[in-house]
């Protein structure tokens, strides 16, 4: 794992480091900018993660060339947490 700093969240399933790493949350759904939902799925990771350091454990890298990654603040998943929050694929 690799500690990172935030600095910015995108959306409500992506953020960008101090060192301008692109990371996406593994096996998080969360709207796309412009469709219902996404002000809130960004509102809810901001709450998470905005401008604190985090573990990035890099999963793959996307056709974007983000880092798809399971995510931390201390021991908490941000990634379950979002889960838990309804921003998954349905039936999942």
């Amino acid at each position: 794992m690799t500690k990172m700093k935030v600095r910015k969240v995108t959306d409500g399933d992506t953020f960008v480091t101090q060192d301008n790493t692109k990371v996406r949350l593994a096996n998080v759904r969360a709207p796309e900018k412009g469709q219902r939902g996404a002000p809130q799925a960004r509102k809810d990771l901001r709450e998470l993660i905005s401008r604190k350091q985090v573990k990035v454990e890099t999963v793959a890298r996307d056709s974007y060339g983000r880092v798809v990654a399971q995510v931390k603040v201390g021991n908490k998943s941000v990634n379950k947490a979002m889960r838990a929050k309804g921003w998954k694929d349905k039936g999942k």
